[in-house]
């Protein structure tokens, strides 16, 4: 893992909705340069203890980013290179860093190679691409991802494929990306990385490549393709599931899986994103968001912040054409001019981030959990290179206080702690653990 990551808290957005981009291109009239909506928000993004932007699809695409149709130049409906450029300076001159919405699993069929495949059949130089199928009278069909057929599946097994990638990521890291977020990756052979990354790390050693796995066999797959992380969906699932059930006995399963494969890589952790219901609306009791927030805070991990979710926005995903609209919402150009949120929220963020940036030894600690109960626990966090360095959260889900640990002290908490008590629907990070 390069040096800067060990150090880095992303702020994630979903460009095209944010800027509020028409939900087709084709006979869209977008507004120029709306990616520089984005440059208005940099300051927040750091106030807030964040130092990276990690950004959603911004190739052009058919619809909302995950069909691209040209993997070199920016959505029309958010601008232009020179857009991209402004926005990369402006990151640069905040010490930002860039990761970048690889969408490498499967294409749009007005992708160039995939239209040319169907148009020209199999056997065609243009058929290596997908993986066709001649349904007869039906016409011709390909493997789609998850059935959606406007989604085609590239064939990880092309050569011409594999030389696209590398292009692709050689191109917009040297355009100023820190590295890449690769989409559907629990749906790509583990072997297709193994041959696309060598390159290009060659050319950019410190790139940080973190693809997302929904299931399988996380710290296997990192072993194989030689990704440096996958997303912790086991722990996403976990942290709201233990909370929003009182049951912390599945956070403690949990974590020791997550150990374990902080022995191995560093995942990256999150509460929500642009495909998932958001934290705020997963948790029934808004008295134990924060401690959601302090477990993001944490837990060893690679943090990354779903924009809004700091103002305690809520939002569900639905099963349905534009189901996801309501988690990706528009914002204005400023962080000034965004009157909503809850303000309580988005101090317990800034105070648990302050936490990580004191003691960035918690990105790679080694973890145990002790005192579990559906309504209690403690986590300790231990640093791999200096095992006197340890810190302890405890969390409290009951109405009654709950006794310290013996001997700790409280470093921070969410409300005053006194008497040796922490009180109900509260956390705190002790020493002396």
């Amino acid at each position: 893992m390069s040096n800067w990551v060990e150090h880095v808290v992303w702020w994630q957005v979903y460009p095209l909705g944010f800027v509020g981009a028409e939900p087709e291109l084709a006979g869209a009239h977008p507004e120029p340069h709306r990616l520089q909506r984005l440059t208005g928000w940099l300051d927040h993004l750091v106030s807030l203890g964040c130092n990276g932007l990690a950004l959603g699809p911004i190739f052009t695409s058919s619809t909302h980013g995950y069909d691209t149709v040209d993997y070199f130049s920016i959505d029309p409906r958010l601008g232009d290179d020179g857009d991209f450029d402004a926005l990369v300076a402006a990151c640069r001159e905040r010490g930002i860093r860039i990761l970048l919405d690889g969408v490498f699993n499967h294409a749009g069929r007005d992708f160039p190679p995939v239209a040319q495949a169907f148009a020209q059949g199999p056997g065609s130089e243009a058929a290596q691409w997908v993986t066709l199928y001649d349904n007869g009278p039906a016409g011709l069909s390909a493997n789609y991802f998850e059935g959606h057929d406007q989604l085609v599946e590239l064939n990880h097994d092309a050569p011409a494929v594999q030389q696209h990638v590398r292009d692709v990521m050689l191109h917009w890291l040297g355009r100023g990306a820190d590295g890449w977020r690769l989409d559907a990756a629990y749906a790509v052979p583990a072997s297709f990385w193994a041959a696309v990354l060598p390159a290009v790390r060659e050319q950019y050693p410190d790139a940080w490549f973190v693809g997302e796995m929904i299931h399988g066999e996380y710290a296997a797959y990192v072993a194989e393709s030689g990704l440096d992380s996958v997303t912790a969906y086991e722990l996403w699932k976990a942290v709201w599931s233990s909370l929003k059930e009182v049951n912390l006995h599945e956070l403690q399963w949990t974590l020791g899986r997550h150990n374990d494969l902080v022995d191995a890589f560093v995942p990256m952790t999150f509460l929500s994103n642009h495909d998932v219901t958001r934290v705020a609306s997963t948790i029934n009791d808004p008295r134990h968001l924060p401690h959601a927030i302090a477990l993001l805070g944490f837990v060893p991990g690679v943090p990354s912040v779903y924009y809004g979710d700091e103002f305690g926005l809520r939002a569900v995903k639905e099963d349905r054409a534009g189901g996801d609209d309501a988690v990706r919402p528009e914002m204005p150009d400023e962080r000034g001019l965004f009157g909503e949120g809850d303000s309580a929220v988005e101090a317990v963020y800034r105070q648990v981030i302050g936490i990580r940036r004191r003691h960035p030894w918690l990105t790679d600690a080694r973890i145990s959990t002790s005192g579990v109960a559906n309504e209690h626990m403690l986590i300790t966090a231990r640093s791999r290179t200096d095992e006197t360095i340890a810190l302890g959260l405890l969390l409290n889900l009951a109405d009654e206080p709950a006794p310290l640990p013996p001997g700790s002290t409280v470093v921070d908490s969410l409300t005053p702690v006194s008497g040796g008590q922490l009180p109900g629907h509260s956390w705190a990070v002790l020493s002396g653990v």
